[in-house]
């Protein structure tokens, strides 16, 4: 990798992410912008490859009559081409709509039809026929051409319709010898306020609308982060999480362009964590459930370590935990050579193996994260801070400060962002990063920015005795306690969460006065299966380990120990484990698995019903596919356990936060 020159930094008010590529191009031209692995091997592209190929592909849209103000969507897992397609629309004045490559079916359409993309740049052969499928339900009328950037599985499919992305890029280059000059002239119309990208939202509530985001509302919210955390071209950033999520577009794009950050693609996902290894980047950002699943690796491993390695490691953290409750005040705390000596035998390692060696800060948003998941990773010396915001706001408004981390806040407001609470309790955010509005949506937009500028989140929160904010839940959803007192689903959930064997927790308020909480859980197959095998429990399927009384009985231990730390009148009196796992191709999580509450409600009423009742079971029939195509009904009953009568077996102490041992 070529080493970074330090130039003066770039004005970021007047920019539009072109102009930056061409600048970078200009300055760095021989630098790596990108790389990405292929078979092994990193493949580098310099900033003077990276914005020759940006003009080839804009050259060659140009050639399929898109104009200035249209969309094109991209969809599929990241690579260097969906950066070269997104900067290549807005060199011309189009911007992109991502979409996520899980997408399926209606929520596709959904996007594409609002969208009006006439070209769609898609990943492989998996998207592809995603595409052709909806043709042939005359879905995609409006699409007039796709472009494929991985060719594998596509040599013998010859439909006019289907485009290489270097046949494209080709095109473009036969056409910028017809027209000089054409790129930088379209470069230099663009303006700031012009629309870079649109971000679907979260959709927990109903379908996903399209947000506007403008060249000048990412850039501010960048300018903005980076004055509290600066960053600058010997930063390297890994990238493996959609670029349909805002979060993404942020650090790798925002921050990416703003700042000349090296940006990594890993080979695929099989190869992710290596190649997080490998890179070492600077920073990080991603949704709860990868730190989650992170502190599940954790656990699983230090579990099959043997018990000098555990004790060791048990030391460390602990030493890594005391000082991290100093550092995280704004004070130094502790020995330093004892606290040196443990990140070197114990902390430091387990760092290392999660890819995280280098990190200098690391970011959490998109939903709640737990606060022992947060404890866990300040312990082992993870400079790890939550954000909040939404995609109406670039993904962020607030964040914690390096000396002023509180587990159970996101923060104070970046500079160049008003926070306030209305009345009852609404978050109101106000800064240059609000979005322009939501597409083809006036209304819906009206209703989420006022007169003032004000955007209504929707979100109900609080400062605390510091002035950090403490996010609840959705305003909607927050309930109230039989003894009076306000709570969120959402916290209660975290915490049943912080367990290694709950994958996802949904929490029902009572009925009636003094029923107390119910919960329905679904396993971590990960863990449970690691668990089941240490026990010798056998199993076929993850619908048969949900089934089987000794893990119902390992969940109850669990929630019991949460419980502990609940205030009694949301403590969970009930559970049942369902009998699959909740999946966004069946509408019941977002692609950021956040719940679809109002999908849950109604999906599963009648298990919901029978744990406010606190039946002792509930039958269901549940239709189970094959990988052959095939379907069967299958009548299933699921246990619902009692917590209010159970007590932990005597004698057994609590599982330290790092292990899911006892």
């Amino acid at each position: 990798m070529a080493k970074s020159t330090q130039a003066p930094p770039m004005d970021l008010s007047t920019a539009t992410f072109p102009r930056l590529l061409l600048e970078h191009a200009q300055r760095r031209p021989d630098e790596v912008a990108m790389q990405e692995k292929l078979y092994g091997i990193w493949q580098p592209i310099t900033w003077a490859e990276y914005a020759a190929r940006v003009e080839d592909f804009a050259h060659g849209l140009a050639g399929f009559g898109i104009q200035r103000g249209e969309i094109i969507a991209v969809l599929g897992d990241n690579r260097p081409e969906w950066l070269i397609a997104e900067l290549a629309a807005q060199s011309m004045g189009a911007s992109v709509v991502g979409i996520y490559p899980t997408s399926i079916g209606e929520e596709l359409e959904h996007i594409l039809s609002i969208s009006a993309a006439r070209v769609v740049v898609v990943e492989d052969q998996e998207q592809v026929d995603k595409l052709l499928k909806l043709r042939a339900s005359g879905a995609a009328s409006a699409i007039e051409r796709v472009i494929f950037y991985d060719p594998h599985g596509l040599e013998a499919y010859n439909d006019p319709w289907l485009m290489d992305f270097t046949d494209v890029e080709q095109r473009g280059r036969e056409r910028a010898q017809e027209q000089p000059g054409w790129f930088t002239e379209q470069v230099a119309m663009g303006d700031p306020s012009d629309i870079a990208i649109i971000c679907t939202t979260s959709g927990t509530t109903s379908k996903p609308k399209l947000g506007e985001l403008s060249h000048v509302n990412l850039l501010a919210m960048a300018q903005s982060l980076t004055q509290i955390d600066p960053a600058d071209a010997t930063f390297r950033y890994v990238s493996f999480l959609p670029f349909a999520w805002i979060g993404e577009q942020m650090l790798a794009v925002a921050i990416g362009l703003g700042h000349g950050l090296t940006i990594s693609f890993p080979e695929d996902a099989a190869t992710q964590r290596h190649d997080l290894r490998e890179i070492g980047p600077d920073v990080m950002f991603s949704p709860p459930r990868i730190w989650e699943s992170m502190l599940s690796e954790v656990q699983v491993r230090i579990d099959e370590a043997g018990w000098l390695k555990r004790k060791i490691f048990g030391w460390g953290y602990d030493v890594g935990d005391e000082a991290a409750r100093a550092r995280v005040q704004g004070k130094r705390g502790g020995n330093a050579l004892l606290i040196a000596l443990a990140d070197a035998v114990s902390t430091r390692p387990v760092r290392d193996q999660l890819g995280l060696a280098r990190v200098r800060r690391a970011y959490t948003g998109g939903a709640p994260l737990g606060p022992d998941v947060f404890r866990f990773f300040h312990a082992i010396g993870v400079n790890l801070k939550q954000i909040y915001g939404q995609t109406e706001i670039c993904g962020i408004a607030v964040v914690h400060r390096d000396d002023a981390i509180a587990f159970n806040t996101v923060g104070t407001p970046i500079p160049g962002t008003d926070l306030r609470l209305t009345d009852d309790g609404e978050i109101l955010l106000r800064s240059a990063s609000v979005f322009r509005g939501y597409y083809r949506q006036p209304e819906e937009t009206a209703k989420t920015v006022d007169a003032d500028g004000w955007l209504h989140t929707g979100d109900a929160g609080y400062l605390d005795e510091s002035g950090q904010l403490v996010v609840i839940d959705r305003a909607k959803d927050v309930l109230t306690a039989p003894d009076g007192s306000r709570y969120s689903s959402a916290f209660i959930e975290n915490k049943l969460k912080f367990s290694p064997y709950v994958e996802e927790a949904v929490v029902f308020g009572p009925q009636d006065r003094g029923q107390g909480m119910t919960a329905m859980i679904t396993l971590d197959p990960g863990t449970v299966g690691s668990w089941a095998e240490h026990e010798r429990l056998s199993y076929t399927t993850y619908t048969d380990l949900a089934a089987k009384d000794e893990v119902y009985e390992l969940v109850a231990e669990e929630i019991t120990r949460a419980n502990e730390d609940l205030p009694e009148a949301i403590r969970v009196a009930r559970f049942l484990i369902l009998h699959k796992q909740l999946d966004p191709d069946d509408d019941e999580i977002t692609r950021t698995r956040k719940v679809r509450r109002n999908v849950i409600d109604e999906r599963y009423a009648d298990l919901i019903a029978a744990l406010r009742r606190g039946d002792p079971q509930i039958s269901l029939s549940s239709r189970v596919s094959y990988q052959d195509g095939s379907t069967v009904l299958r009548e299933l009953s699921l246990r619902i356990f009692d917590l209010t009568t159970y007590q932990i077996p005597a004698g057994r102490g609590r599982r330290p936060v790092w292990s899911g041992r006892r």
